[in-house]
């Protein structure tokens, strides 16, 4: 039989027979149906080959590089991911001018090549199919629609069910009620707060991740990519189920049902959504038992693994959904991964190990621990910054407010959710804070303590409201401080709290400043235009409750009370609530923006703040960084898959 040669018609070449094989094609009308199909496929594929050829093979005559010549370009924008966790207000554009003329030439030697192999296949491929008798091709067709049926009802059959597992004891999760009468009115109002804020996202921002409670519609950021995923929705969960606001559960989790699909082509922020959706998702399943919070859990955390495939194992900042590409936030130092992204996965990620048995979980967030502990430290101290590439630091800046924050509160959390069993989280814990307090933490001439930035072996004496979380996790801390300085942790607690009281306390608005200043005269003041503004955050509000579980001093009450009333009184619109963008005005414009961590942790916070100590205990619950409470894993003599057995 003889091969197909290729002839050119009109510009294109398309395959046909050669002269030798006039005797084949005398006969063609008798083929069989299946032999002509077979046929018609052989052509196809060399006319899409063909096809391809032509426009994707250089032409050196009329090359010419299509070069953008971009240097490195500042965007400003507002959709910033300092609407996050942390962040920086702007985005840097890298771009692809300066490519070496040899390295253009190799490439386009290499696409040459590249066709030309794919060409020759294809040929020896058609050969060795007109060989093969009727019989054999028949047989082959059968398999191949064999296996389509096959994969067609895998997909229709859905993801495979995940193994049981024994369900943590769940205690502590409703009620609550206070002993006290005005405690239990001031919890009621806060939940009158939370069903203003999500009846108005029902109403306006419905499916969309935010809500703009002036312009009454949707609002969404770069964090969470172009994709309508709810995030308010999914961050809300656990703060309606433990409010007791079962009906606006029950229908997040219709909306979740008929509406969550993480296969979209979007870019999201990897740390954003393991905090908010992995973490909110997790916690709605082990408060209400429901599975498909549970599944989506999982179909989200398989989407996040590639952004980890990195030289050093350290992910990506952003990954995208549906292709798996991930990439880092181009105002980061030198293209540097971020302290506090890449090290909040621990808690969500172990209980993705427990609940589904793949290891996978766990050993690519073991495997960031050990990575950091063999690497040496300026000072002692983390810097914020660590290149995903070479597996160095970048920029020598390192915080306990954005970009480092809940890096250090996951160390400690590791070790409470673990049962105290992780004691290797715990001691790199109580090293970190022996390094911050010799070098961030100082008191200021007025006498408030007060936490720093280090930039560069200099302390820069301001503190970022971000910051103002650290009160409560040196409180939560204490217990099994090493030397006995369970004491001197709870007092440090204790006066952070205070430093952020005062940064309350000394606006027109009695609400905090995003950052604020220990030099010059001024304390615990916002000195720039830019850090006056209050974006409903948690922080301080958080420490309050910490302090108010461990000691029982009123004043953390009190202090709650009041950012609760600044709250109702200054940011409460008729379509929700709204950040301010200057708290030292006594007439403050919005900023327009009900941000989804207002409900899932400044208005929990403030709930529990009011409620009894047994609502949500801290034996049984540990909460995220997004105020999602996880159970702590009893697990006594059963180890993760992937893991070596816990040493006490």
């Amino acid at each position: 039989m003889t091969t197909p040669a290729l002839l050119p018609l009109s510009g294109r070449r398309i395959p046909t027979l050669s002269p030798g094989a006039s005797s084949f094609t005398h006969h063609r009308a008798t083929l069989r149906l299946s032999e002509k199909f077979i046929l018609l496929l052989i052509l196809s594929a060399f006319i899409t080959l063909c096809f391809g050829a032509f426009f994707f093979l250089p032409d050196n005559s009329k090359h010419k590089r299509f070069d953008l010549g971009l240097e490195d370009v500042l965007i400003p924008h507002i959709d910033s991911p300092k609407e996050g966790k942390h962040g920086s207000g702007q985005v840097i554009i890298h771009g692809q001018g300066g490519h070496d003329e040899n390295r253009h030439r190799e490439e386009e030697e290499s696409l040459r090549n590249k066709i030309r192999a794919d060409h020759e296949r294809a040929l020896q491929e058609a050969k060795e199919k007109l060989r093969k008798s009727r019989k054999e091709v028949k047989a082959e067709i059968q398999t191949e629609k064999a296996k389509i049926i096959e994969d067609l009802k895998k997909k229709e059959a859905g993801p495979k069910p995940l193994p049981p597992v024994p369900m943590p004891k769940v205690v502590g999760v409703s009620d609550g009620e206070p002993p006290e009468a005005d405690a239990k009115e001031k919890r009621d109002k806060i939940r009158e707060m939370m069903k203003h804020a999500w009846d108005s996202y029902r109403q306006y921002g419905w499916g969309h991740n935010e809500l703009k409670p002036l312009a009454k519609k949707g609002h969404s950021t770069n964090i969470f990519g172009n994709s309508q995923l709810g995030a308010t929705i999914v961050d809300a969960l656990d703060t309606l189920y433990i409010m007791g606001l079962h009906e606006e559960f029950k229908d997040g989790q219709e909306w979740i049902e008929q509406n969550l699909d993480f296969s979209v082509n979007a870019e999201v922020s990897v740390f954003e959504v393991n905090i908010r959706f992995i973490g909110g998702l997790l916690a709605a399943y082990y408060l209400s038992g429901q599975e498909v919070f549970k599944v989506k859990a999982v179909q989200l955390a398989e989407k996040l693994i590639p952004a980890f495939n990195t030289p050093t194992g350290i992910p990506w900042a952003m990954v995208n959904l549906k292709s798996g590409v991930g990439r880092n936030w181009g105002w980061a130092s030198a293209g540097s991964s971020i302290l506090a992204e890449f090290g909040t996965l621990h808690m969500e990620f172990v209980h993705l190990t427990y609940l589904t048995g793949n290891p996978v979980y766990y050993q690519k967030v073991m495997h960031i621990r050990k990575l950091l502990a063999k690497m040496d430290r300026p000072n002692g101290l983390y810097p914020n910054y660590l290149n995903p590439r070479t597996g160095r630091w970048g920029q020598h800046h390192t915080s306990l407010g954005g970009l480092g924050d809940s890096f250090y509160e996951y160390l400690l959390k590791a070790w409470l959710m673990s049962d105290k069993t992780d004691t290797e989280a715990r001691k790199t814990y109580d090293d970190a804070i022996e390094a911050i307090e010799r070098h961030l933490i100082r008191k200021s001439n007025g006498g408030l303590t007060f936490i720093g930035e280090w930039k560069n072996g200099h302390l820069e004496r301001k503190m970022g409201h971000l910051a103002c979380f650290a009160g409560g996790m040196f409180a939560l801390g204490a217990d099994g401080s090493p030397d006995d300085k369970a004491g001197h942790y709870l007092q440090l607690g204790a006066e952070i709290a205070h430093t952020c009281h005062e940064s309350y306390d000394r606006t027109v608005l009695k609400l905090g400043p995003e950052a604020f200043k220990f030099d010059s005269g001024l304390e615990a003041v916002a000195v720039r235009q830019n850090e006056k503004y209050y974006i409903l955050r948690p922080e301080v509000i958080e420490t309050y409750w910490y302090m108010w579980r461990f000691t029982h001093d009123p004043k953390y009450r009190q202090w709650g009370w009041e950012a609760a009333q600044a709250i109702d009184k200054y940011c409460r619109v008729s379509g929700g609530f709204s950040g301010v963008k200057d708290v030292y005005s006594s007439n403050p414009t919005y900023d327009d923006v009900q941000q989804s961590f207002f409900l899932a942790e400044t208005l929990k916070y403030l709930y529990l703040l009011f409620s009894s100590d047994d609502l949500m205990p801290f034996e049984s619950w540990v909460f995220n960084t997004e105020a999602h409470p996880l159970p702590v894993l009893h697990l006594g003599n059963i180890t993760l898959p992937g893991s070596e057995p816990a040493q006490r």
